[in-house]
């Protein structure tokens, strides 16, 4: 299935012609951190760790310095005026009607969406031209600290599985819905990392995966009516916490098919399946190589997306009745452009190429011969959602100028209709996007698309917003961006660099940016930081980064690699300490990415010379930073942002505010927290940056 890349976006307007903050005057002395000695030795050598007594997140020291470092954020972020205007602006901006792609089953379609005057997405569907809501988490909580997502159901579309996150936290508890009688089932799961839900086409049973914290991956068997808690184990036992379980059922409930990840970005996959109608074993597709495999059922075949002996992609036919290797075929070989993503659609194959990181999808027919392009209307990201044995498809289409419009899409005769259309009040027909390439630190070129308003002349000193990610073969393509697109009509330049790392030019990319090459992905984002002040567009005064997750790590890295390179810095949910780092939560899904200081003498090495937390120098000159993280985050320890937060507020060798926006509510499924409270942390976060550029 075709996967959008989801990205938070920054929303603002600035008001103009008046300075929102008082950029001349300085935060007051942060509250005094206690230092606790703690060491640890990696191969001979001993690392200091003055703040590991901030990584018991639940200890009575830990919570009252949390809430210390509140008081004090709010303290410094409340002394400067506009807040409240700004505040207005971005409510406005966000409190919009939006819609997700629907999924088809049967002759329902399923999908969140949420209406203006709403802070939480709404479960609906819509038959016969119809929609109903069928939950709506905005009467749930006060609050509004529970959401909810979609976790599959029946291939008729009679019976949904639902889940409920609460705040922004991984886990959901799940529920399945009897969409005809609109009534809950007994049959409920407790609150995990889940797979979709497989629901069987006579209703009697569904099969999942789930991760269990500690002990890893396995996947589950539930029989209709009874106690989740006596669910049935059917695969899994082999694996640990480095792996990951996804299942998919047939949509004739014939076969079910096992994927095997190693780590995030799965270095290597391994394929089972099942036939469920003969009852035979569980049988081996491929374990033995170490390359990704990803797949669509498609009656009795799997067409099997790889990078195997082929770095940008290729599409495999494997047929079940016949798995051996001996009987795979290639249907779609490597080109020159990358396989972003693929889907089997209405008996034919809907492929997303990568050319130059924009998104073309090409209609091949099941044995791989080339049927038609889908048109796409400029330079953007689509998303395409699809089943085998519908003719109708839905694809997604945004730009940085064009926010996101749903057209269905007839795969037989290639004719589209226009589903649905977000649109927001700002005059997006003003944004210009401009393609450039630059050298990075080894000369590699690397492309990066700036944003700005229609005539806007590079001066030199432009306020200026970088943000990347690279890691995990993220391709970051040029979708709709709130956060670019209000920035731009306002004067600035947004400035996004595809970062090796990515998958934006297939598996050499992504491997360029990875282990003991991560530095090739910090050296390309402080390369396009050079190349936009030495071609005059911007100076370090106004320029500002962001950066979250592994983006995180990025920013990170920048500001302690070149401190006098940056005015202002955003550090969401990071990863900071990178030799600790895979002791907590899920982090031993990206040892494969990053590798591991603790096994390999090696990986410490590297790992020592870039990891943010243990490159921060006494009495060095650091830019204003925001560090934001909070209690929900289950995925990026929180105690990253803490450590670090600590440490940049004692060793700052200037006064430039250095503030921990933590949320004892919030986590890293930004999605899950309710608009209010969305539009309340990117005004602190917003208002943060425009502070510190002197914006107007």
């Amino acid at each position: 299935m075709l996967l959008s890349r989801v990205s938070r976006f920054f929303v603002v307007l600035a008001v103009a012609g008046a300075s929102l903050f008082a950029a001349d005057q300085q935060a007051s002395k942060p509250p005094a951190t206690p230092v606790h000695d703690a060491t640890d030795t990696y191969f001979g050598v001993t690392i200091k760790d003055p703040y590991r007594w901030l990584e018991d997140q639940n200890s009575p020291e830990t919570r009252a310095w949390i809430d210390t470092q509140n008081s004090y954020t709010q303290k410094v972020l409340s002394e400067y005026t506009g807040r409240a205007a700004l505040r207005e602006q971005i409510a406005k901006v966000m409190k919009i009607d939006s819609i997700d792609t629907p999924e088809r089953r049967g002759d329902r379609y399923f999908y969140l969406r949420r209406r203006a005057d709403q802070n939480l997405d709404m479960l609906c569907v819509r038959e016969k031209g119809k929609e109903t809501v069928l939950v709506d988490p905005n009467t749930l909580t006060p609050d509004g600290s529970i959401s909810v997502v979609i976790e599959g159901g029946s291939e008729d579309g009679n019976l949904l599985a639902y889940g409920q996150r609460k705040g922004g936290a991984d886990e959901t508890s799940v529920t399945i819905l009897d969409v005809g009688a609109r009534r809950s089932l007994p049959d409920t799961f407790p609150a995990a990392r889940y797979g979709n839900f497989h629901v069987t086409p006579d209703h009697k049973a569904i099969y999942y995966a789930k991760y269990i914290q500690g002990v890893g991956p396995r996947a589950y068997m539930h029989t209709m009516g009874t106690n989740a808690a006596a669910d049935k184990e059917i695969f899994g036992s082999q694996y640990g916490t480095g792996e990951y379980i996804g299942t998919e059922l047939s949509p004739d409930g014939r076969y079910l098919v096992f994927r095997v990840g190693h780590g995030a970005a799965a270095e290597k996959n391994e394929l089972y399946f099942q036939d469920l109608k003969a009852g035979g074993p569980i049988r081996t597709i491929v374990n033995d190589i170490s390359a990704t495999f990803d797949f669509d059922i498609a009656g009795d075949h799997l067409f099997v997306r790889t990078n195997w002996e082929a770095p940008n992609g290729r599409i495999l036919d494997v047929d079940l009745r016949q798995p051996a290797r001996a009987h795979w075929k290639t249907i779609i070989p490597e080109s020159a452009s990358p396989i972003e993503d693929s889907v089997a659609a209405g008996g034919k194959l809907l492929v997303a190429y990568l050319q130059n990181v924009v998104t073309h999808i090409k209609v091949f027919d099941a044995t791989g011969q080339f049927v038609r392009d889908i048109d796409l209307p400029e330079i953007g990201a689509a998303f395409v959602r699809g089943r085998w044995n519908q003719d109708e498809a839905f694809y997604s289409f945004s730009s940085f100028s064009t926010p996101r419009a749903i057209f269905s899409y007839s795969v037989s005769s290639g004719k589209r209709s226009e589903w649905a259309r977000i649109t927001v009040p700002i005059p997006t027909d003003q944004i210009q996007t401009e393609q450039v390439w630059y050298e990075s630190k080894d000369g590699t070129r690397i492309p990066m698309f700036l944003v700005f308003k229609k005539g806007t002349v590079p001066n030199g000193h432009l306020p200026t917003l970088l943000t990347g990610y690279g890691g995990f073969r993220v391709s970051l393509t040029p979708g709709f961006s709130a956060q670019a697109a209000v920035w731009v009509l306002n004067g600035g330049l947004y400035a996004r660099p595809n970062l090796r790392g990515g998958g934006e030019f297939g598996e050499k990319w992504h491997r360029a940016g990875m282990l003991q090459h991560k530095q090739n992905v910090f050296d390309d984002f402080l390369s396009a930081a050079d190349w936009l002040v030495a071609h005059q567009y911007t100076d370090p005064s106004k320029l500002t980064i962001s950066g979250g997750s592994n983006g995180g790590l990025l920013v990170g890295a920048a500001l302690t690699q070149r401190p006098d390179l940056f005015r202002a810095v955003i550090c969401d949910y990071p990863l900071l300490d990178m030799l600790r780092y895979e002791k907590f939560l899920v982090a031993r899904f990206w040892v494969p990415e990053y590798g591991s200081a603790a096994e390999s003498a090696e990986q410490f090495k590297y790992l020592r010379a870039y990891s943010p937390y243990q490159n921060v120098k006494p009495g060095a000159k650091y830019p204003a930073v925001m560090f934001v993280t909070g209690d929900s985050d289950t995925r990026v320890a929180p105690l990253h942002a803490r450590k670090m937060a600590a440490l940049l507020q004692a060793d700052n060798g200037d006064s430039n505010p250095v503030l921990l926006h933590y949320d004892t509510r919030a986590g890293h499924a930004r999605g899950g927290i309710a608009i209010n409270k969305q539009i309340d942390d990117l005004t602190d976060e917003l208002g943060f940056l425009m502070w510190q550029l002197g914006a107007k």
